[in-house]
């Protein structure tokens, strides 16, 4: 049997930059992962080598390893922290392949799901025998995250029997608790100051628990809120609707003008199908997803315990007799399955003080992504 071929050494190129890249799947999405240090330093000049990584302007992504849709183009940057409050910084980037940017107002859960695991293996974080904690701070929000990843023998291990909606089979369990993630990106848990307020005569809680997101009834916008994503996507009216809404929300949610951001996140609300909380439709920003975000669902779940929310008459949060709750496990459902969150609340059990879930990550791959040189940052 011939011999393979030799692999060209990494610098190998004269008219392509070789860049050290981890693909990693992280909950229900992917992203590229990189050393900061091995991205310019320069923000216009290190999106420009990301965007050519990735494959702009083609919305298929041909000529990239971009995935040709906002779950799979996705970028991680990982940076030891000086921070001393985490071990890691985590810049998280949503590429927006059409319009030749990388929009770093939110950050992403599921991605977070990854950066333990990569930080570990990269050996940026020292792995202990059993499970290691790496503390993360999440560059976007300024807000921090532990992340607890098995670790057996030293080694970040990814076979597991956990099982998570919208991802085939099972993997090892990373748990994500938060904290400080109130008001991560607008400043306060309810950022208009109020559980509910009126848009184009369409009654909305706006909340960020980790994630600015915009609650609406589906009833109120005329759909069930059980429609298919493809559906909803091709309602034209219903699509104008909630843009509508959510440009408006994000001022008065201190975002300022938002025309350009993929935030907030308009959830759609409907009774639970499976025995839920309560079932969610989410635009991100202006197309229907399979699925909802970590911080999304987090934020979504919080609203269960803010009277006077929309999910009043939804979904109401029981005490238990004769005690405050300290801990409520709510599952968010969404078009492939659901989510489920834990809220900790503080000593009176009625406000919230963190967050905590399960997902699951593993490596695709690891190796070079090749760009052009100096690629330009215009299409």
């Amino acid at each position: 049997m011939p011999a393979e071929p030799p692999e060209p050494a990494a610098d190998s190129f004269s008219d392509l930059q070789s860049l050290p890249c981890v693909l990693m799947r992280g909950g229900t999405s992917k992203a590229a992962f990189f050393h900061a240090k091995d991205l310019p330093a320069d923000p216009a000049a290190r999106d420009a080598v990301i965007l050519a990584a990735m494959g702009h302007p083609d919305a298929r992504q041909i000529d990239g390893i971009g995935g040709g849709n906002p779950l799979t183009t996705k970028v991680a940057i990982v940076s030891p922290s000086a921070d001393p409050r985490a071990d890691i910084d985590y810049l998280f980037g949503q590429v927006v392949a059409t319009e030749s940017r990388v929009d770093y107002a939110p950050t992403c859960g599921n991605i977070l799901s990854a950066v333990g695991p990569f930080a570990l293996d990269e050996g940026l974080v020292q792995a202990q025998d059993g499970q290691s904690v790496v503390r993360i701070r999440m560059v976007n929000t300024a807000s921090y995250c532990d992340a607890v990843v098995q670790t057996p023998g030293g080694r970040v291990r990814y076979s597991g029997d956990t099982a998570i909606s919208g991802v085939p089979g099972h993997g090892a369990p990373v748990e994500l608790r938060f904290s400080d993630i109130l008001g991560s990106s607008c400043g306060a848990l309810l950022p208009t100051g109020q559980a509910r307020d009126r848009i184009d005569g369409i009654d909305v809680t706006c909340i960020d628990n980790g994630m600015p997101v915009v609650l609406m009834h589906a009833v109120d916008l005329g759909v069930s809120g059980s429609e298919t994503p493809a559906a909803l996507d091709a309602d034209a009216e219903l699509k104008a609707r909630v843009e509508s809404i959510r440009l408006q929300a994000g001022q008065r949610m201190g975002l300022g003008d938002v025309s350009a951001k993929v935030v907030p996140k308009m959830t759609l609300l409907s009774r639970a199908l499976a025995g839920g909380a309560m079932n969610t439709r989410t635009f991100i920003p202006r197309k229907c997803h399979d699925a909802i975000g970590v911080l999304g669902a987090v934020s979504v779940a919080s609203a269960c315990v803010v009277p006077g929310s929309v999910m009043d008459g939804l979904f109401t949060v029981a005490a238990d007799a004769g005690a405050e709750r300290r801990v409520h496990d709510l599952s968010v459902e969404h078009p492939t399955g659901e989510f489920t969150v834990r809220l900790l609340m503080d000593d009176t059990g009625r406000a919230i003080a963190g967050a905590a879930l399960l997902r699951t990550a593993r490596p695709l791959f690891r190796g070079h992504v090749l760009v052009p040189l100096a690629p330009s940052s215009h299409p």
